[in-house]
């Protein structure tokens, strides 16, 4: 993720405000117009120097569009933004609270893997999902009503752990359903 580069920043791309909270049909609509003028078909009778340009771009927005549709991703952006690095690979300190709730759930998932419970790992993983919303909206007010970026930073963090897990449930379901 390269903020500074000749393409401008994401959200400047897509016409959007650098904000947390981004209206996922409105980013769509802003990718698919940014697409429509910059698509490398629309530049095969130009030069070659100019159709590697039209690459380039469309490579860009392409990047912008993954990055911006999902909320981690879109915090560590906004983040990276701001000149802060969440420190995801070495700074693993959480809440106490946190971590116990995570190591329950996890013990919880792991059971109802071992029972091949596919209605708890179901439950479990629409429990997640709540969590997940309710950390994004929280992060939604840390960056855009507070400017918190300290707080934005710890809860990134926190949210990636959601995620995880809710990607090995997901992993979990699909090896019982095959």
């Amino acid at each position: 993720m390269n903020a500074s580069n000749a393409f401008g920043d994401y959200f400047a791309l897509f016409g959007l405000p650098r904000r947390f909270a981004v209206d996922p049909t409105v980013l769509e609509s802003a990718y698919l117009d940014v697409q429509a003028k910059i698509h490398p078909d629309r530049f095969s009778h130009m030069p070659e120097n100019e159709r590697r340009v039209a690459m380039q771009w469309a490579s860009h927005a392409n990047e912008g569009y993954r990055v911006l549709r999902r909320a981690v991703p879109r915090a560590r952006y906004l983040l990276h933004l701001a000149g802060i690095d969440p420190q995801i690979e070495s700074n693993t300190a959480m809440p106490a609270d946190f971590l116990m709730r995570q190591m329950l759930l996890r013990e919880a998932v792991e059971e109802a893997q071992d029972d091949a419970d596919v209605e708890a790992l179901d439950g479990l993983l629409r429990e997640l999902r709540r969590d997940a919303r309710a950390m994004e909206q929280q992060l939604a007010g840390d960056f855009d009503e507070h400017g918190d970026l300290i707080a934005a930073t710890a809860r990134v963090r926190q949210l990636m752990f959601l995620e995880r897990l809710q990607e090995d449930i997901g992993s979990a379901l699909e090896t019982l359903e095959n």
